[in-house]
């Protein structure tokens, strides 16, 4: 009996031992995954430490000291022209679906909209060259995280062809890109954007590219398809502006109704409950409040630039004035929209072509009309990049005189011959400007 109870409990001192050196078994396995783990996880740290390193240092080595392209962001009135001129010959409401047309580009407006599209949409600078058979762009960009003035300089070389334009030859700094990479990386730019519908549908358009160095012009045949239209409208503005301009419209009406008709009112009364009513409002807002009352100011229906306004309340016709003059507060309404929406430069320019325009067959140039312009466009820039202030303001009481300076003295109604007797020096013409500028400068708005 004694030996049957001492072999039981040697079998379970052996199971014990047994089941201890699993468990300790358990713990070495466990450990030793750990300790795997471990070696892993260090192994991707340094591979992605090494690669950060690699690109930082490929990086480095494709920016450059200098940059290809050195110029301001100006905006030409030839420019400004050009355009108009390129608008009406192919105005789209006088196209059918599949009209084949050819758009005679001067070389000189695609190289002013490649650099504005470059400094609005990338802070960069760019330029447009044109060759016999070829094109090349530029582009330039600060190299951001750089030590020292780097920059990143970008040339793809294209060649006319039949259909989309193809690139041959592209580089960023002193490397070069394969043709096939670097269309790739468009693509994929274009779609990330948010762009690729609009991108496929225009590639699609185009039947003949041809560059024509003689004439300083690129030659490009498309066949019309009206989706580019709806399109464009989508990329200017998205469903929240619409939103925005519609409540603009409704406030701008409710304002005005309050008038007689024909009735002349201070566009500063205006101003400021459209923009600063009890609470603040949002950039896209506040732009739309601009757009809306630019195109009241201009007499122009809001549903030829957007389809849904047809529907949206018509704001009441009264004289908007300032500085008594209805003139200056179109100017001053007009230029505000343009600087919020396009920026500084599209402003001034179209300010200066409109001058220009009616010394040929209009009111004549006016340097009063001018200072509306610059006054607006100084606004406008407010509304973008300081609106807490101006809210403070247009919440207190604001008069015409603290939107626009003193008008009294500026030659004006100057016939294209006038102008030109009179202001062809440029030194005579810049001191005009300059005088507008310090009168700006002496409003407390502007400072």
């Amino acid at each position: 009996m004694c030996q049957g109870i001492d072999r039981v409990n040697l079998a379970v001192r052996f199971l014990a031992r047994a089941r201890a050196a699993d468990y300790a078994g358990d713990d070495n396995v466990a450990t030793r995954h750990q300790v795997v783990s471990l070696m892993r996880y260090r192994r991707w740290v340094l591979a992605l430490l090494l690669l950060l390193i690699t690109m930082s240092i490929l990086l480095v080595a494709a920016s450059d000291p200098a940059p290809l392209v050195s110029r301001d962001e100006a905006i030409l009135p030839t420019s400004v022209a050009e355009a108009r001129r390129l608008l009406v010959s192919n105005d789209p409401r006088r196209l059918r679906r599949g009209d084949e047309r050819t758009a005679v580009i001067p070389a000189t407006l695609i190289d002013t909209a490649i650099n504005y599209f470059a400094s609005r949409s990338l802070r960069g600078r760019a330029a447009f060259i044109l060759g016999d058979d070829h094109a090349e762009i530029r582009l330039t960009i600060r190299a951001p995280g750089i030590p020292g003035p780097r920059y990143f300089n970008l040339s793809a070389l294209f060649q006319e062809a039949k259909g989309e334009p193809r690139i041959v030859a592209a580089s960023l700094g002193s490397f070069p890109i394969p043709s096939a990479l670097a269309e790739g990386l468009i693509a994929s730019a274009i779609s990330i954007a948010g762009f690729s519908e609009e991108w496929t549908i225009a590639r699609q358009a185009i039947r003949r590219l041809a560059f024509e160095p003689a004439r300083d012009s690129v030659e490009l045949t498309y066949v019309w398809e009206p989706r580019l239209l709806d399109r464009a409208r989508l990329m200017a503005f998205s469903p929240q502006d619409i939103v925005h301009m519609h409540a603009a419209q409704k406030a701008l009406a409710g304002l005005l109704d309050h008038y007689t008709a024909r009735t002349r009112v201070p566009l500063s009364q205006i101003l400021a409950p459209l923009l600063a009513p009890a609470s603040d409002q949002t950039l896209p807002a506040n732009r739309a409040v601009l757009l809306v009352l630019a195109s009241y100011l201009a007499e122009k229906n809001l549903a030829m630039l957007l389809p849904e306004a047809k529907g949206w309340p018509r704001a009441r016709r009264v004289k908007l004035t300032l500085l008594g003059r209805e003139d200056s507060a179109q100017h001053f309404g007009i230029s505000a929209a343009l600087a919020a929406w396009a920026g500084e430069p599209a402003a001034n320019a179209i300010g200066v072509y409109k001058e220009i325009d009616d010394s040929r067959a209009g009111s004549g140039f006016s340097f009063a009309d001018l200072a509306a312009d610059r006054a607006g466009t100084r606004f406008g820039e407010l509304v973008v990049d300081d609106y807490p202030r101006l809210y403070k303001v247009l919440r207190g009481t604001v008069t015409d005189a603290d939107l626009v300076p003193s008008l009294a003295g500026f030659p004006e109604y100057l016939s294209e011959a006038e102008f030109k007797r009179r202001f062809s020096d440029p030194n005579v013409y810049a001191q005009q400007t300059a005088e507008i500028e310090r009168r700006l400068a002496d409003l407390p708005l502007y400072r």
